[in-house]
């Protein structure tokens, strides 16, 4: 007996129709990610010698939204840490050493407890760059916490570049920043120091964006 041919047999099925006439399903695809993602590298100048942890509520602090004059609110919900990067030129004749590391003390939160360090004696700045291991919840997103997203230690007139990414979600209420703003313009956004500190405080001074 003489064997169908595959054709034949997709007819036969259904699925041998021509291309572009076959049924697809009925509804509209799913949709994936609706939410506001948005990766940024943020740089910082060091106007003080600063050693301490950066939580994530800090992060998130960093892009305001201001509903009034002196309450501004977080515009993204959530945040992960991509990669560190600092500089440090010393002063002549003397040594100058940043340190970054992952190394959170709260259980699910501890990073990979790694220290990355560098130290000048010359010319040439104090240089390092790192990144939190991805088999940490440091690198995933993390919601506003005073938990720490990573420690810094770095002198005066230091450069801090943080390359992060944001998300807002729509199940999370609006978070109001730690510290109140002094004469914002309702309806801007606005930056403000790694820190959580507003201009007059802050020992982050953002580079080539508004601050509040």
């Amino acid at each position: 007996m003489k064997r169908q041919g595959n054709q034949s047999r997709r007819r036969k099925n259904g699925t041998g129709a021509p291309k572009g006439s076959r049924q697809m399903i009925s509804h509209p695809g799913q949709l994936n990610g609706y939410q506001v993602t948005h990766s940024v590298k943020l740089r910082f100048a060091a106007n003080a010698a600063f050693s301490g942890n950066i939580t994530f509520q800090n992060l998130l602090d960093t892009w305001l939204l201001s509903t009034t004059a002196v309450a501004p609110f977080d515009v993204f919900s959530a945040v992960k840490v991509r990669k560190i990067e600092i500089w440090a030129i010393p002063i002549l004749g003397l040594a100058t050493t940043v340190t970054a590391s992952f190394d959170g003390t709260v259980a699910g939160l501890v990073g990979d407890q790694a220290v990355h360090t560098d130290t000048s004696m010359g010319v040439q700045p104090a240089h390092i760059v790192c990144r939190p291991s991805m088999k940490s919840t440091a690198s995933d997103y993390q919601i506003s916490s005073v938990n720490s997203a990573f420690n810094l230690v770095v002198p005066t007139g230091a450069v801090v570049d943080v390359s992060l990414t944001f998300k807002q979600s729509f199940l999370i209420a609006p978070l109001a920043a730690q510290n109140a703003s002094v004469g914002a313009t309702v309806g801007a956004i606005s930056l403000r120091g790694l820190d959580g500190l507003a201009v007059a405080t802050t020992k982050f001074t953002t580079v080539g964006g508004t601050q509040i």
